[in-house]
């Protein structure tokens, strides 16, 4: 006896076993959870932010006493007081009863006056090879000016910058 042929089967719409599957609801509302988690913490962030940047105390320098320019070493934090004598931009030269020192003060006397010829300033900064990096200074009226940092981090990335 012949087999009987089978039944056509109806072409179907059966995915294929590789073929991506459709993301479900619930995978949908977990994805939507988190992205919105996420941008309710930035919101956060940014709200706190401008609320601490608002409150912000206002700088105040580490007292140090004054110490003569003269006495100054390479890789020192020290604090120097003294007359503006010359100034080159955002360079001053500051002199004291013992000698001079050229304060540089960065970005932040780029963009701004810090002092003017004859001042009294104090200045407080590393100093290294003959120049005073200022990290804060001092007016005559006592108002203290925080001074933005050198591009780099300070005398140890300088000198694996410079290393041969």
């Amino acid at each position: 006896m012949p087999k009987p042929n089978p039944p056509e089967i109806e072409h179907m719409d059966v995915p294929r076993a590789d073929a991506p599957k459709p993301a479900s609801r619930a995978s949908l509302h977990f994805a939507s959870r988190i992205i919105m988690t996420v941008a309710l913490l930035s919101v956060g962030a940014g709200v706190g932010g401008v609320a601490v940047n608002a409150m912000h105390q206002p700088v105040v320098a580490a007292p140090m006493n004054p110490v003569a320019i003269n006495t100054l070493t390479d890789w020192s934090t020290a604090t120097i007081k003294g007359k503006v004598v010359e100034i080159y931009g955002n360079k001053y030269v500051v002199e004291d009863e013992t000698a001079r020192a050229l304060v540089e003060t960065g970005r932040t006397g780029d963009n701004q006056k810090l002092a003017s010829m004859n001042d009294e300033v104090t200045v407080q900064g590393r100093f290294e090879h003959g120049f005073m990096h200022a990290q804060f200074i001092v007016g005559a009226d006592g108002k203290t000016i925080a001074l933005e940092p050198p591009p780099h981090g300070g005398p140890r990335d300088w000198l694996h910058l410079h290393a041969k």
